[in-house]
């Protein structure tokens, strides 16, 4: 009984959110053990309970999932977006915002570096660049609008002293983000899996949805994608994580390589080769 309950389960996450467990039981079982004895129910009267209760899905999916991130993180990759993807493509859209989407930002530290990394240009009056921060988890949404990070936070790591001082605020024991930084990006809850909601976002020039394929299959990394290529514009850009790789997804995605990093361009013309930028 125990193991029809948690494969039950594992099959709902999967169809919910991505994240396959039906092959990791043990696994799944240790992350909510805690919370299957604070209720007092069986795993298969959970899977029930899901069913009636959205607010429990959320509790299910902080559970789930991994939030470390930290800011700066894959340097390169932001300051090859901030420092000539983002010039490049507001020279070819100077009536309009350009739109960055961070699709799974977790508590917020990658959209906020984009922030202070596209300040820091000097390029860009306000309003110029908007900034579009998605997680499907809602606790740590929560955290990120906030913009409150405690001082002993890894988020810290790497983030070089200038742009702390620069950009943050020290009180209560941690750093805020100053609130000039803070309204460049706007939060919103989202699964990427539900293709309607992704389809709200609306079109995009860059997203970045790093280290969060390497949780999924084939198939939910197909269905990701296909969203994100249907969201992103006409020569528009995707960030992933080095770890990642999509050159079996068959869409018109080609990647750009840059002396430290790569990332992938929207194609205009499916039949366009492999553009190397290294010698820039």
């Amino acid at each position: 009984m125990l193991e029809n309950g948690l494969l039950r389960l594992s099959e709902m996450v999967y169809d919910y959110c991505g994240l396959g467990y039906h092959d990791r039981l043990p696994i799944l079982k240790d992350k909510i053990s805690k919370r299957i004895m604070e209720l007092g129910i069986t795993y298969e009267d959970y899977c029930g309970f899901l069913t009636k209760s959205a607010t429990e899905w959320d509790i299910l999916i902080d559970l789930l999932t991994i939030n470390e991130t930290y800011f700066y993180r894959e340097e390169e990759q932001l300051n090859e977006c901030c420092s000539f993807v983002l010039p490049l493509l507001k020279s070819r859209n100077m009536n309009r915002p350009v739109r960055i989407w961070s699709a799974a930002c977790s508590s917020g530290e990658e959209p906020y570096t984009l922030a202070m990394l596209i300040q820091e240009t000097g390029r860009f009056l306000p309003g110029t660049v908007e900034i579009i921060a998605t997680d499907i988890n809602k606790k740590v949404l929560e955290k990120a609008e906030m913009g409150w990070y405690h001082n002993s936070s890894f988020a810290f790591r790497r983030i070089p002293e200038s742009l702390l001082k620069k950009y943050f605020i020290e009180e209560n024991g941690g750093y805020q983000i100053k609130s000039s930084t803070k309204r460049m990006v706007k939060f919103q809850h989202l699964n990427l899996l539900n293709q309607e909601k992704v389809a709200e976002i609306g079109e995009v020039d860059i997203i970045f949805c790093r280290n969060v394929l390497i949780y999924f299959d084939r198939d939910k990394t197909q269905q990701v994608i296909h969203s994100l290529y249907q969201n992103l514009s006409s020569d528009g850009y995707l960030f992933l994580g080095h770890a990642e790789s999509i050159t079996d997804t068959n869409m018109g995605l080609q990647k750009v390589r840059s002396d430290k990093s790569f990332y992938y361009r929207k194609e205009s013309d499916s039949n366009e080769t492999i553009r190397s930028i290294s010698s820039r």
